[in-house]
Order: C-alpha cells, then structure tokens, then sequence
C-alpha cells in the first residue's frame, strides 16, 4: 500500500514529466506536515543542482529558518544520486523513502553507497518501498526516456 507521501511525491514526479523534466518528486514531512514538495526543475531553472530532492531540502530549511531538518523524511520516487545523498546528510534527514532504485545513477544501494561511507557523518535511515509505488516510478521513467530516444 502506498504512503499518502509517497502518493506526492509521484504526483510530483507526474508534473516534472508534463514539464519535460526527469520525472522524479520528492516530499519532505516532519511528523505529519509536508514541509515541501517539488519535481526536478533542471531544464526550467537551468540549474544542475535543481533534483527535486534539493529543492525541498532548501524549502524545508528556509521554512524552518533552520539548515539542520532533524526528524524529517523525506519520501523521493527515485533512488538519491550522490549530491542528493549528500544534501540529505548535511541537513541531518532522519529518514530516507524511496520507490525505483537505480543501478546506474543511485548512491544509496547502488554506486558509492553514499551512507555506508567512512567520510559520512550522518547517516539516515532508509527504505526503500516496494510494489505500486515502485512500479509506477519506474514506469514513468522508462517511458520518459523511452520518449526520447
């Protein structure tokens, strides 16, 4: 069964795709309040930096007013690239939820394995979800990129 943040993040993921973004969302909560949620906006901000999980990362501090998000989740339809991992340390995420797991870009259990590191200082728990959530994730990124080819 999907988690309502889960369900965000790719309703997210689905307004990235309408935007001609890689379609990926990305929801951060603290307790039961959403914080932020966003899609890539790479092309649109012409920003490389721009990875949803970014995004809500820099909205959930500013909100906050503070740059550690200690006991946040955050709930991203795609397994975290390396910079994305990272973010999540430095701000202190507590929780890592994610759908489609990635062989070739991901940093959690594929590549780096960002948090296994002996340079990571703060590691999140993560989890990665399986099912519909899953399915659907890694759907809309095959056919995107399917699209394009």
């Amino acid at each position: 069964m999907e988690s309502t943040f889960m369900k965000l993040a790719l309703a997210e993921a689905e307004a990235a795709a309408a935007r001609e973004e890689v379609p990926v969302g990305a929801v951060l909560v603290m307790g039961e309040e959403v914080l932020a949620a966003s899609g890539n906006r790479i092309v649109e901000l012409r920003d490389p930096t721009a990875h949803a999980e970014v995004l809500v990362i820099r909205a959930a501090a500013e909100k906050l007013s503070n740059e550690r998000l200690m006991g946040a989740q955050i709930y991203v339809t795609l397994e975290p690239c390396a910079m994305c991992a990272g973010a999540m340390s430095f701000a202190r995420i507590e929780k890592v939820v994610f759908a489609a797991s990635d062989p070739k870009g991901g940093a959690l259990i594929h590549g780096p394995k960002f948090f296994e590191q002996a340079t990571c200082h703060w590691r999140p728990q993560m989890e990665q979800v399986e099912g519909e959530a899953a399915e659907r994730a890694s759907t809309m990124l095959k056919d995107f990129f399917k699209a394009r080819r």
